[in-house]
């Protein structure tokens, strides 16, 4: 490196000394002091010829007689005669004096943008080093992702848009696929084909946080399923409902969505209609599992006793019950049917009280048999539907089904 330098200062030497040796004839012309003149010429004359400086890259010139350089006499009483007398005498036949620099001279002028950058080895003052900030190193391996958010600005503009990392990183392989994502060229057209389906700006967070593997597919195969369900006759706010209530619904091939679409149409005996009403109302029915749909059909007519007719008002007044527990479902109906004498046809005509919680069922009609009021036959007065039963807050039921107050229905809940 000493030497790189080295070599670079004596480059700058020659063409200084060359710049200097062509100002020279200027200042003679321009009336300056020849002895200041002189001695400029005497240093510019020295550099050349120190061998020393660059071996083999001399730069040549011819030499010229410029006279004596000591100042004249008059210069040393204080006056001085005109600029012409103290030129050196110069004979007609005799050439114009000249300085030819060395062609070596343009290379040198060519190489003063090629100087070396500082070397990493290159020794610095205290003061300059005190003043170098590191930038932190991006971790090797990590089991969260927030260490390298500083460092992705993939992760950054997730986290601005509301996805949730720390749920994500939970996901199998979900924290590697983001990390090897560009934001411009892989997220940006993902996150404009959600919005053009129909998910809102601010459902993108939560959507990405239940789905990242979506900014991993080819957006022409998404396109593609789009338009499969535009085909089935699906409206744009019926997909981007779907869309939104299950994320992972547009990762299924349009294959596996036609098969889903035909499992429930020819299983349950239903319309095209209501096959579309049954999946916009619970869309994760085409992707969850198919095993536990066919296992509650079969506990829903085999157990349970009821009949395919009334499987199918069930199902598309209730879809949920497709999903729910096996055990959760035998017990409510083991419940309204045995204990409380609800029928298969009542069950039929208010599917929902199997999504309400058994304890809040038995509490009730407890409460309601220990006044005397616990009639759920329509035929019958004072008589009591099971939506009344199971729907209504606790003051309401009280005040206009139970006809009591509300202290009351607390007292006999301490005494079960």
């Amino acid at each position: 490196m000493m030497a790189v330098w080295a070599r670079h200062v004596s480059r700058w030497g020659c063409l200084l000394s060359a710049a200097r040796a062509a100002a020279l004839p200027r200042r003679l012309r321009s009336g300056g002091c020849p002895a200041r003149a002189c001695r400029a010429f005497a240093r510019v004359a020295v550099l050349p010829a120190a061998k020393e400086v660059v071996l083999g890259r001399l730069p040549a010139y011819r030499q010229v007689s410029v006279g004596s350089c000591s100042p004249p006499d008059s210069a040393k009483d204080g006056s001085f005669s005109s600029p012409e007398s103290n030129l050196p005498s110069v004979q007609q036949g005799q050439a114009k004096p000249e300085i030819l620099p060395d062609p070596n001279a343009e290379i040198l002028d060519e190489d003063w943008d090629d100087i070396p950058p500082s070397s990493a080895l290159e020794a610095i003052s205290e003061e300059e080093a005190v003043q170098i900030i590191a930038e932190p190193l991006l971790p090797i391996q990590s089991s969260t992702l927030r260490d390298y958010v500083d460092h992705s600005e993939t992760l950054a503009k997730l986290v601005h848009l509301g996805v949730d990392l720390s749920q994500v990183e939970k996901r199998q392989k979900a924290g590697q696929l983001l990390l090897t994502l560009d934001f411009e060229k892989d997220v940006k057209k993902i996150l404009l084909f959600l919005k053009d389906v129909g998910v809102e700006d601010n459902q993108l967070g939560p959507f990405l946080t239940k789905n990242p593997y979506i900014l991993g597919e080819d957006l022409e195969a998404l396109e593609t399923r789009v338009a499969y369900l535009k085909s089935k006759k699906f409206l744009k706010s019926e997909i981007a409902q779907m869309v939104s209530r299950a994320p992972y619904l547009l990762l299924f091939s349009v294959e596996r969505l036609d098969n889903r679409l035909g499992f429930f149409k020819n299983e349950l005996g239903l319309s095209v209609k209501k096959t579309k009403d049954l999946v916009i109302r619970l869309p994760r029915l085409l992707t969850g599992k198919i095993e536990p749909v066919k296992e509650n059909l079969q506990v829903c007519q085999i157990e349970l006793g009821f009949q395919r007719n009334e499987i199918q008002q069930i199902v598309c007044k209730t879809p949920k019950i497709l999903t729910a527990s096996k055990k959760r479902l035998k017990q409510t109906f083991d419940y309204l049917h045995n204990i409380m004498g609800i029928p298969h046809h009542m069950l039929t005509r208010f599917p929902q009280v199997f999504n309400s919680k058994l304890l809040r069922i038995r509490e009730r009609h407890m409460f309601l048999a220990f006044l005397g009021r616990a009639q759920y036959d329509p035929a019958q007065p004072s008589y009591i539907s099971l939506d009344q039963l199971v729907s209504l807050p606790d003051e309401v039921f009280c005040s206009e089904i139970a006809k009591a107050s509300m202290q009351d229905f607390e007292n006999f809940l301490k005494t079960l």
